[in-house]
C-alpha cells in the first residue's frame, strides 16, 4: 500500500515550500516560508513515527539547518542537495539515513557510471537514494538536473530503472512540472511507475488532497510513495492535514 512521505525543503535557510519549476539562481517562486527550522519539523516527523522522509537543500546556505534537522532525528531522514563523493560521508555521519543524489551523478548531460560508482563505495547501496526528477517532454520524461533546469537525455523508462536498481535502495521522483502547483499529480507518470519499478520510488507533485494518496495507490497498485508538501496544513495549506497523512499510513 501507497505511504505518505514526509519532507522538509530548504531554501536560503529557511524551510520553504516552492514551485518546483521555478528554482533558479535568483531564487523560487514560493508558496510558504514557515516561521518553524528543521529541527521543528524533524522532531514533528520523529514524534508522529513518520518514517522515509526526506529533507533537501536547495542550493547554498541550508547547511546547517540539515545537519540541525539530521540530529533532531538521527536516521529518521534521508538528506539531498549539493551532495558528492567528497561530502557524502559527513552527512551519513551527521544522522542520515540515506544519501539523494542527483546532479552529481550527470556530467556534461550524460550519466556518469564514474561517479555512480563513486558515491557507492561512500554510501553502499543500501543507503543510497537516487533523485530520478524529471520534465515532461515530447517523449516521454527526462531527468533534470541543476535544481530542474537542465533537461538531461535520460529517459524515465523501463531500461533506465532497470539499469539503476541494483547501484540504490530506492528511487525519488519529483515531477518538476507540476511541483508545488497543488494542481494535482501527474497521473501518467505515477502509472509508468508503477509498472517499471523494481523498488521501491517516492513520488512527489501537485498533489492536494488525501484523495491523491489514494489514487496513487490506485494508479501504482500501491507500490509508489507519495510526498505532500505545499498542500499540507504544517506547510499552510488548506488540502490535507499531518494527522489524515498519520492515519493513512496506520491504515
Amino acid at each position: 500500500m501507497s505511504q505518505f512521505r514526509p519532507c522538509i525543503d530548504l531554501h536560503q535557510g529557511k524551510v520553504k515550500q516552492i514551485v518546483g519549476g521555478s528554482l533558479n539562481d535568483e531564487g523560487a517562486d514560493t508558496n510558504y516560508v514557515s516561521l518553524y527550522d528543521a529541527a521543528y519539523y524533524a522532531e514533528l516527523y520523529r514524534d508522529s513515527a513518520l518514517t522515509g522522509g526526506h529533507v533537501i537543500a536547495l542550493g547554498p546556505g541550508n547547511k546547517q539547518e540539515v545537519l540541525n534537522a539530521l540530529a533532531a532525528w538521527p536516521q529518521g531522514l534521508q538528506f539531498g542537495g549539493g551532495v558528492n563523493n567528497e561530502n557524502a560521508a559527513e552527512f551519513l555521519e551527521a544522522g542520515a539515513s540515506h544519501i539523494i543524489v542527483t546532479s552529481y551523478l550527470f556530467e556534461g548531460g550524460q550519466l556518469s557510471s564514474d561517479r555512480l560508482e563513486a558515491i557507492k563505495r561512500e554510501t553502499g547501496v543500501e543507503r543510497l537514494v537516487l533523485d530520478l526528477s524529471c520534465r515532461r517532454t515530447e517523449s516521454g520524461w527526462n531527468i533534470a538536473t541543476d535544481r530542474w533546469q537542465t533537461v538531461t537525455n535520460t529517459h524515465i523508462d523501463q531500461q533506465t530503472l532497470a539499469e539503476l536498481a541494483g547501484h540504490c535502495s530506492e528511487f525519488l521522483i519529483h515531477a518538476a512540472d507540476v511541483e508545488g502547483l497543488q494542481a494535482g499529480i501527474d497521473q501518467d507518470l505515477v502509472t509508468l511507475l508503477g509498472d517499471i519499478a523494481t523498488i521501491p520510488v517516492t513520488y512527489a507533485g501537485g498533489a492536494r488532497s488525501i484523495d491523491d494518496l489514494a489514487l496513487v495507490n490506485l494508479l501504482s497498485n500501491g507500490k509508489v510513495d507519495l510526498t505532500i508538501g505545499s498542500a499540507l496544513d504544517i506547510f499552510g495549506g488548506s488540502g490535507i492535514t499531518l494527522d489524515e497523512c498519520i492515519e493513512w499510513n496506520r491504515r
